[in-house]
């Protein structure tokens, strides 16, 4: 192909993309191209932006990255014309309908070829394997898989490689050991790609490889060599991996280091003492490990700690580190940024003599259990924070005066959590920080009103205090509120009306264990974003109100130990999510009828109320069910035989009943049954032997005189069967259930959907801090509570 020929390739290819906005940069070079006159022979393709010619007038370059273009490119595209490209680059750009066609592998002349960010999507094409000339290829971030024939294939014959990133590309199979010949190559990045079995050690002495990101693999084993005094290594991010091992002394022959990363790992021993000679380290994370030792002499990394005058993150927590540690380790690294010692064995000791010349400007600062006793003055000092997390440690009595002195435009994540606070210094009725996204104050001793954060909040967990009073309608006017929980408080009063304003934002509403009174919510608007509500152990009465079936993404439901008075809400079957339903303890009543469900999976606890009737037959169609709790009711009739299909039935309480018959046979299909209460009905018959009946005790059958055999000590007879006496009435009756105050939560077996609240902050923490970050801040699941005494094999 000549110069026009090319050029006509190349207009006629940019013809089937298209331009999706004027943002400056992408504009600027899309159309830029140039014609001399209106005859597209005679435009000169040459003068575009991105676009690079030979001497001769071939098209040797095309660089249209983050164009904002989108469009489909197939195998007929004339792209694949441009037989003379040497540099392809279409990254950040939206072909999310295209595949990679394999008419690429015409470009045999490639020299760097970039797909990344722009949606490519399937199988890569096996005929990349054929561009032979490549030093750069990188087709990470798109929804790619590389299967049969794999990795190995499609990089054998690369071997001029010295970039290879293929980061978020599916690829499930080993490193090959072969690119462990690959002399050339300067970074690999395969990041999150499912790798698994032992990665291949000698990479690790490549003699130019200066790059090597492997992280979010969790089934990449290895460990790390003995490191030569040659190497350029300088990143070195093996983050949620499975590494393990000791880090070796010769790490200090990694002289240009910067970046190390082994957060998340199976690394266990001592900190090398030799770790202070990587003078250029910037980041140094080895969060989550099993790291144990001495912190003040961290194989004597303390005392040396000045050699690290670059550093600007330093992460520790959750390891075996002990001893005592103060921020006089630190003096003097002005870069300092991200300081994370949470969750070891140490004691982080407090002294006054700082200043603002001697102390780092930190943003993120975490000393969660540290045995703190009182909150660091250091801490006034510092101006740029944006999260701060002193949770489970001592701290008594209350948050000083300076602590609002500083950071109030900058504090986004504040975390008092599990200590003895009991409140606020001169009571201020409204938190001052600005910026406040996630406040959570929870099991402290808090007393007072309950402090009105600024309208930024997200997250709000003042729960397990002793805050008193209404809540105020000033609540809602947060409109970013997504998580809410003032559970085990002594707050009395109604519900303001305008709560339900913030159904179209809430997430979770957590009011568990007050005083609150009168009737709840009375509109859930369609939309609404509701997750959880959780009312339970209140004073609320009245009617269910209907609009709930609104808040189609409700999964966990809670109304137990109120005063509820209402029929069974068959309006609940409507509500696809719901994974959870509690309505113990109320004054429920009637028949419950039309239970059903569109999904198979749809837990109940309805104890403790004034249900009739049989139990319903629609039970069995709910396969899903581990708990089942229908104590303390008026129902009649038999046990269906049918609940033995409820194959993962952990649990199940029919006690308090007025049941008659036999105990179906068919419930020794139950296999992971640890707890069985049919105590107080009218059964009579032979309890079933074997399997898990050979496990209940006498307090299961309690109650029903006609029942005989094992593990009573009445033995069945051909004689007529005793009918049992009349079981007690009262609703205060307490379950024969091993357990304290029994929830009786009824868990879905496979339920993995809980609330994530750790996703409030995490694009912003991430694009700071990286993925250790994400973890160190993930919320654990709150409200999903396992069943004790589950006998699983």
């Amino acid at each position: 192909m000549d110069h026009d020929e090319d050029c006509l390739a190349l207009f006629e290819f940019k013809q089937t993309i298209f331009h999706q906005n004027s943002d400056a940069a992408g504009f600027q070079k899309f159309d830029s191209w140039r014609k001399v006159k209106s005859n597209i022979s005679d435009s000169d393709c040459c003068l575009s932006d991105g676009v690079v010619c030979s001497y001769t007038g071939h098209v040797i370059g095309l660089d249209w990255s983050g164009s904002s273009l989108n469009g489909v490119i197939n195998s007929s595209s004339t792209l694949f014309k441009l037989v003379h490209l040497q540099m392809l680059n279409l990254s950040m750009n939206n072909f999310v309908e295209s595949q990679i066609p394999s008419e690429i592998a015409r470009l045999k002349q490639l020299r760097s070829l970039d797909l990344s960010y722009s949606g490519f999507n399937c199988q890569i094409p096996n005929e990349i394997s054929h561009l032979i000339q490549l030093s750069s290829l990188d087709l990470s971030w798109n929804p790619l898989k590389l299967q049969s024939p794999g990795l190995a294939y499609l990089l054998q014959k690369m071997t001029r490689l010295e970039n290879l990133f293929l980061s978020g590309v599916d690829v499930s199979s080993s490193v090959p050991h072969f690119l462990a010949n690959f002399s050339s190559l300067r970074s690999i990045e395969l990041i999150d790609c499912q790798l698994q079995d032992e990665f291949p050690s000698a990479i690790f002495h490549l003699p130019k490889l200066k790059y090597l990101h492997m992280r979010n693999n969790s089934n990449l084993t290895g460990s790390l060599p003995e490191f030569h005094n040659n190497t350029l290594l300088k990143h070195l991010n093996l983050f949620s991996t499975g590494f393990a091992g000791i880090i070796p002394e010769s790490v200090s022959n990694l002289n240009h280091l910067e970046v190390l990363s082994l957060g998340r790992c199976n690394f266990s021993g001592h900190i090398p003492g030799s770790l202070p000679n990587l003078t250029h380290l910037t980041i140094l994370s080895l969060y989550k490990n099993e790291f144990i030792g001495l912190v003040p002499s961290l194989g004597q990394i303390s005392s040396s700690f000045l050699n690290f005058k670059s550093l600007e993150l330093l992460a520790i927590s959750f390891n075996k580190f002990s001893g005592k540690v103060g921020l006089d380790s630190f003096l003097g690294l002005n870069k300092l940024k991200v300081l994370d010692l949470a969750y070891n064995r140490l004691s982080f000791v407090t002294t006054t003599n700082y200043t603002n010349a001697t102390l780092p400007e930190m943003n993120f600062l975490a000393l969660s259990s540290c045995n703190l006793k009182e909150f660091p003055v250091f801490l006034g000092f510092q101006l740029k924070l944006t999260n701060l997390f002193v949770d489970y440690n001592e701290i008594e009595g209350l948050v000083p005066n300076w602590i609002w002195n500083n950071s109030q435009e900058t504090i986004q994540v504040i975390t008092l959590r599990e200590n003895f606070i009991t409140g606020f210094h001169q009571h201020p009725r409204f938190l001052p920080w600005i910026r406040l996204e996630e406040f959570d104050v929870a099991y402290n001793q808090l007393q007072g009103q309950l402090p009105i954060p600024q309208p930024s909040i997200v997250v709000y967990d003042v729960s397990n205090n002793n805050l008193t009073g209404k809540i105020p309608s000033l609540i809602c006017e947060m409109k970013s509120l997504r998580f809410l929980d003032l559970s085990s408080n002594k707050m009395t009063g109604s519900l303001p009306p305008c709560l339900e304003n913030l159904s179209n934002s809430l997430s979770a509403l957590i009011l568990k264990r007050n005083n609150f009174h009168g009737p709840v919510m009375n509109k859930c608007t369609h939309g609404s974003l509701l997750e959880r509500i959780d009312l339970s152990e209140n004073r609320f009465t009245g009617l269910v109100s209907k609009s709930l079936a609104d808040c189609t993404n409700l999964e966990f439901l809670s109304l137990a130990d109120n005063s509820f008075e209402d029929v069974f809400p068959v309006w609940f079957e409507t509500l696809p999510s719901l994974q959870v339903l509690i309505l113990r303890s109320n004054k429920f009543y009637g028949a419950i009828e039309g239970l059903s469900t569109n999904s198979s999976q749809f837990p109940i606890d309805l104890s403790s109320n004034k249900f009739e009737g049989q139990i319903p037959l629609s039970l069995h169609d709910l396969h899903g069910l581990e708990s089942l709790n229908l104590s303390n009711n008026h129902f009649t009739g038999s046990i269906l035989p049918s609940l033995g299909n409820l194959k993962n039935l952990e649990s199940l309480d029919l006690s308090q009943n007025e049941l008659s018959g036999k105990i179906p046979q068919q419930l020794l299909q139950l296999g992971f049954l640890a707890i069985l209460n049919v105590s107080f009905n009218h059964l009579n018959g032979q309890i079933p032997q074997g399997k898990q009946f050979d496990t209940f005790e006498n307090n299961s059958y309690l109650g029903n005189l006609g029942l005989c055999g094992k593990p009573l000590s009445k033995e069945c007879k051909n004689s007529k069967v005793l009918m049992a006496l009349p079981p007690t009435s009262s609703n205060e009756y307490q379950s024969l259930m091993p357990s304290d105050i029994i929830d009786w939560m009824v868990i879905l077996l496979g339920v993995g959907s809980g609330l994530a609240i750790g996703i409030v902050n995490g694009s912003f923490l991430y694009a700071r801090f990286g993925d250790w970050l994400l973890d160190r801040l993930g919320m654990k699941d709150k409200w999903v509570r396992p069943l004790r005494n589950t006998r699983r094999n």
